[in-house]
């Protein structure tokens, strides 16, 4: 705090003279820091000046630079209204001439000079501010407001954006503010008059900060940041200014409030306001359309400010002209705009900050950060020389040679040096940026697509997609690139069909076609999954927003430990309060893993066995993660549930982790009311009730259609007495039933539950006693005779779908399943696959080795088949509407040189399958 200034470097003497008599009027300080003022007031008539007015200051403040700041600010934030002008006058001479001397003395970096200069900003406002609140209050304008409220400023807050927010400000910059107030701290009636003692404390702040005295100014303000500022008042309600961001709410507003940071009056309230406002600004997908609103943005400054030409040095913008700063701060808002809406670590406010966890996130290369961060703080430092001169906020260079030599003389530089080393670097940011708004357009190729069918391409633009003048305008950018990829595809037509048909099926456009636009390697997979998947491209039309996750660079890395996939769900609805937004984030977020697992699956890098258990997984993940969430939703009108509380258990598929790409969930509910009687809540409700309520509320926030779709079917038929009993079971009726009334089938499918979510004490029980029933010794013939009269009723009740249908039908998977879980039972295995299950059989001596056999190359090549099918189609598979690349997919999963061979495979092992379940299952007599 008390080391004294000591310059790295010293300005060389542009006016000899003026820096001599600045040198004489500091006598006390060290050799090195007077030839420092010298050469600081030889260069900068502005600085000469501060330095005569406050001599026996920065004398002192050169031997403590640090202390000397703090008490400054200190001094500022205890001003009184009869010194306030004057005061914040003072202090800004004070401040500018340290940060000054310790920036041309090479002694703080750029960081602490925009630092010390921010912390002034900030002080000054919130001085200035509650001065202006506190004359509102006195005059009894503020409506039950009184002394105490002036801490806070009544509820108003000033927004500091820009450079400002971010802590950058320039050493001759304006401060961009927005002034809001907290409407809900004022009755109804009294809100119009409230918001004109808002809007009179907001001028009075600031005049005391912008007006000209003869003293000077401390900074010139700007409010035109705020909404539609032709027709809003200086100062307007927070709620106001919410329903304006989310209706009219424009791409540079949200730029600009990436950097948005409470610097005055009512902090938690503005902190609150920029949290209703992060929707807005941080969009859930990646929003690469933030590209060209960039780009035009850019235009238009170029245009508006005629900076549109070649880089030349005399009078080049160092700001808004090609390659200047404002280059790179559009290239890293537009970056951290894409993707911050995922990824909550790129919204940090300051410029360098946002290039260095870009590259950190694999957003933009190491080194284009590395040498944008170096121009930017290069390009910052020539911005303070201009500006300390003659205190002008200024971004221009100088139009002669001898303001170039004065500021040569400023960074110690030769001037043909300085000149030289600023062509080089706007050149360079120019190149690194101007690639990424403005990427060269593809060349058209579409009579290069052979046999095109140019009916079906004519059509294009009546799509819903490409209504819209800006869905149109970018996809014609990238038409060329979808052409270019169909050319290359084994069957061109079928894939332009396949192409048109996700055309068709896209409610919109411009977000997916900016995206394709920035990523075109993306193209080959819609490319890929159009032409061999019916099912995933449809799905993908109405989700499309699922490729983002493409984009993340991890898509197609080894899958997450369980624990690290369940965490990021959790993590992701941790930081959401709002429950509709909670389901919302669940069903998003559980999209872009089952799009990934269906990608993995279609191009090989993972088989069918895996896709089943990665989908299983996933649904247990979003119920186990949904299941407390809903819990609390509930509790908060019924309070918390009464005795242990409950627990969900997955059945079929779900329990035994085979899930299809398109299964329902299968589950039961069970709770433990303990002596409980009711719930203690603002509502109380009986045990029964509650939980049967409950457990709708969990099927309601599973299965209900929200902003984001679906998130599963849910299917209770496999509780105790079936659509019949209670939607939620208690736990001693539960296991009363299993003991004494339950029916073998029932038994059969405890072979196969697992308990997903729910207190750990309750499903340690269920599982205990899950595993106590399916081990117990039963009679074995009374078994085989159950089964046999479950296998009968299903094959009249359901028909198979033809020929294809691997799952209804003698010896296919619903027939083997039920054979398995029965050889389970009998041979009491814990285990809940199809495997374990044969395996008991064998034990157990059902069917020897060899028949298990049969069995299992059966089952493995109808699932198999399945998980595929299901993967290409939600209809029963017809293989002669596939495409090729569906055959092709359908052969290579199941190991087939071709259908036919694959058909009389299929037939020959169900056959042999069906043989062996007859063998050992009683005849049933036919029906009637």
């Amino acid at each position: 705090m008390n080391t004294p200034l000591i310059p790295m470097r010293i300005p060389r003497a542009f006016d000899p003279d003026r820096g001599a008599e600045a040198r004489a009027l500091v006598p006390d300080v060290t050799a090195e820091q007077a030839e420092l003022i010298a050469g600081t007031a030889a260069c900068s008539p502005y600085l000469a000046g501060l330095i005569e007015k406050e001599a026996p200051w920065i004398a002192q403040a050169l031997q403590a630079p640090d202390a000397a700041l703090t008490d400054t600010l200190a001094f500022v934030a205890a001003l009184e209204q009869a010194g306030l002008m004057s005061g914040l006058r003072q202090a800004k001479r004070r401040v500018a001439l340290l940060t000054g001397l310790a920036d041309l003395g090479g002694v703080w970096p750029l960081e602490q000079v925009t630092g010390a200069l921010t912390a002034l900003a900030d002080a000054a406002c919130d001085t200035a501010l509650r001065a202006g609140i506190a004359t509102q209050i006195k005059r009894g304008k503020l409506p039950g407001m009184g002394s105490d409220d002036i801490a806070d400023a009544g509820g108003m807050v000033v927004l500091a954006m820009g450079k400002m927010g971010a802590g950058e400000l320039n050493y001759s910059s304006d401060i961009d503010l927005i002034c809001l107030f907290d409407e809900s701290r004022f009755d109804p009636p009294d809100y119009h008059e409230a918001r004109a003692a808002f809007v009179r404390a907001t001028r009075a702040m600031s005049a005391a900060l912008n007006d000209i005295t003869g003293e000077g100014y401390v900074f010139r303000t700007d409010l035109r940041l705020r909404p539609d500022p032709a027709v809003t008042p200086v100062c307007m309600s927070m709620e106001a200014a919410e329903r304006y961001y989310e209706s009219l709410g424009r791409t540079w507003e949200r730029a600009a409030y990436i950097k948005a940071r409470p610097a005055a009056g009512d902090l938690a309230a503005g902190d609150k306001f920029l949290a209703t406002l992060r929707p807005f600004v941080w969009r859930r997908h990646l929003d690469f359309a933030a590209i060209q609103d960039a780009h035009d943005m850019r235009l238009a400054i170029r245009q508006h400010k005629g900076l549109g030409g070649p880089i030349t040095l005399p009078d080049h913008n160092m700001k808004l002209g090609r390659g200047g700063i404002r280059e790179i701060e559009f290239f890293t808002q537009t970056r951290q705009l894409i993707a911050g809406g995922r990824d909550a670590d790129l919204r940090v406010r300051g410029t360098i900050d946002g290039l260095a966890v870009l590259s950190q996130k694999g957003w933009i290369p190491v080194e284009v950060a590395a040498r944008l961060t170096d121009h930017y703080r290069a390009h910052r430092t020539v911005e303070h020389r201009l500006q300390m001169v003659r205190d002008a906020q200024t971004h221009r260079l100088p139009a002669t040679d001898k303001g170039f030599a004065r500021l040569a003389a400023m960074m110690d530089m030769d001037v043909d040096a300085l000149t030289s080393d600023l062509r080089k670097r706007l050149a360079a940011v120019h190149e690194d940026t101007e690639g990424f708004f403005a990427p060269s357009a593809p060349t058209e190729t579409e009579t290069e697509v052979p046999d095109i069918d140019l009916s079906i391409t004519n059509r294009w633009p009546t799509y819903p997609a490409l209504r819209s003048a800006r869905g149109a305008a970018v996809f014609e950018r990238i038409r060329p690139v979808f052409l270019e990829k169909l050319s290359r595809a084994a069957r061109p037509d079928e894939a332009l069909r396949a192409l048109d048909g996700f055309l068709a099926g896209l409610p919109a456009g411009v977000q997916l076609f900016s995206l394709f636009e920035a990523n075109p390697q993306l193209v080959d997979l819609l490319i890929d999954i159009v032409g061999t998947s019916p099912a995933l491209a449809r799905h993908l039309s109405q989700n499309a927003g699922v490729f983002d996750a493409v984009i993340g660079g991890a898509f197609f890395d080894d899958w997450p430990e369980l624990d690290v996939w369940q965490a990021d769900l959790e993590s992701a609805l941790h930081d959401e309060p709002d429950y509709e937004s909670r389901l919302d984030i669940v069903r998003r977020w559980a999209k872009e893993w089952h799009f990934r697992i269906g990608v993995h699956l279609l191009r090989g890098v993972i088989d069918p066995g895996d896709a089943a258990a990665h989908y299983s997984e996933l649904a247990r993940i979003c119920v186990r993660a949904l299941w407390p969430v809903v819990v609390d939703e509930f509790a908060r009108r019924f309070g918390p549930p009464p005795g242990r509380g409950a627990a969900v258990v997955g059945m079929g598929s779900l329990g035994a982790g085979t899930l299809s790409p398109t299964s329902d969930l299968d589950m039961i509910v069970i709770y433990d009311p303990l002596d409980a009687d009711a719930s203690d809540g603002p509502k109380s409700l009986a045990t029964r009730p509650y939980y049967a309520r409950l457990t709708q509320a969990l099927i309601t926030a599973i299965t209900t259609s929200t902003a984001q779709g679906k998130l599963y079917e849910v299917d209770m038929r496999l509780r105790p007495s079936g659509n019949q009993g209670p939607v939620a079971t208690s736990w001693p009726s539960f296991q009363d039933y299993q003991r004494a009334e339950a029916w073998t089938w029932e038994h059969l499918a405890l072979t196969r539950a697992t308990v997903i979510a729910g207190p750990p004490d309750l499903v340690i029980d269920i599982e205990q006693y899950r595993q106590g029933l399916v081990t117990q010794t039963r009679d074995r013939d009374q078994t085989l005779g159950d089964v046999a009269e479950m296998r009968a009723r299903i094959a009249a009740a359901k028909q198979p779908a033809g020929p294809w249908d691997t799952k209804l039908g003698r010896g296919r998977m619903q027939d083997i399943e039920l054979i398995a879980q029965m050889g389970g039972l009998l041979a009491g295995q814990l285990a809940r696959s199809v495997p374990s299950g044969i395996a008991g059989g064998v034990d157990c001596g059902l069917w020897d080795q060899a028949a298990a056999d049969t069995l299992l190359d059966a089952y493995a090549l109808c699932f198999d088949m399945q998980i595929a099918a299901r993967l290409l189609t939600q209809a029963p598979l017809d293989t002669d509407a596939l495409g090729q690349g569906g055959v092709a997919f359908l052969l290579r999963i199941t190991g087939q040189p071709d259908l036919e061979t694959l058909r009389e495979t299929l037939s020959r092992t169900t056959d042999a399958a069906a043989d062996v379940i007859d063998a050992v299952l009683p005849q049933q007599k036919e029906p009637g």
